[in-house]
């Protein structure tokens, strides 16, 4: 068998529907696991699959996107028009989000630890105690906003990367990328979409964020 032969046949497992509209069927899956994660909030089934149901939206688009990025070297996304202006302008939000960062934790340091202080005294090893349980709680809410920054980080290269488009003409992902496998490649490209990424990957992780490591952490502190 030659070896075009072996490539169409490593590809034939592919439905012709989603090799046509890999981004519409990202979209139906992200939908069908969102309504199940509905249905778990009403339900009130085991607290584990919660996070099981919000994985599984987002897993198509993350996969496809973890793998376009990999393959993609750091010089294809250099800027090439950015103004001098706009390279400032985007460095002076980032420090102002930066500041708003720091106050906001400062704000919360204080509050808890005067809450802290009201709830058991003086007591150096209680304090220690409630502290170190306050951590561990905060550690799910952390780790949902780093994980929401970088859903938002992938995101903005997939943008310039790839555009908006389900199936770019034009993009700047190498043409090595899964060359020998042309449907397969039209698949990953098109499920690595940033809106796609940022509605299954943000959008479910901010409801993880205040339906569930939120609601833990608030338990806690009660």
């Amino acid at each position: 068998m030659s070896q075009e032969g072996n490539e169409q046949a490593s590809e034939a497992w592919l439905p012709g529907w989603l090799v046509r509209h890999p981004l519409y069927a990202g979209w139906v899956w992200t939908g069908f696991w969102a309504l199940l994660i509905v249905l778990d909030e009403f339900l009130d089934l085991a607290g584990w699959s919660w996070y099981l149901l919000v994985g599984m939206a987002a897993l198509p688009t993350l996969l496809s996107t973890l793998a376009v990025l990999h393959a993609t070297p750091r010089r294809h996304l250099k800027p090439q028009n950015e103004s001098v202006l706009g390279h400032f302008f985007v460095r002076f939000l980032a420090l102002v989000t930066a500041f708003l960062v720091w106050g906001v934790s400062v704000v919360m340091s204080a509050s808890i630890s005067t809450a802290v202080q009201a709830t058991v005294g003086n007591s150096e090893r209680e304090v220690t105690s409630l502290g170190f349980t306050l951590l561990v709680a905060a550690v799910p809410l952390v780790i949902s906003v780093l994980w929401m920054a970088f859903i938002v980080r992938c995101a903005w290269f997939l943008r310039r990367l790839r555009g908006w488009s389900q199936s770019p003409a034009s993009s700047r992902v190498p043409r090595k990328f899964l060359r020998c496998r042309p449907k397969l490649r039209r698949v990953v490209v098109g499920l690595a979409h940033p809106g796609l990424l940022l509605v299954a990957g943000l959008g479910m992780s901010i409801l993880a964020l205040f339906l569930n490591a939120v609601e833990l952490t608030f338990s806690v502190l009660a």
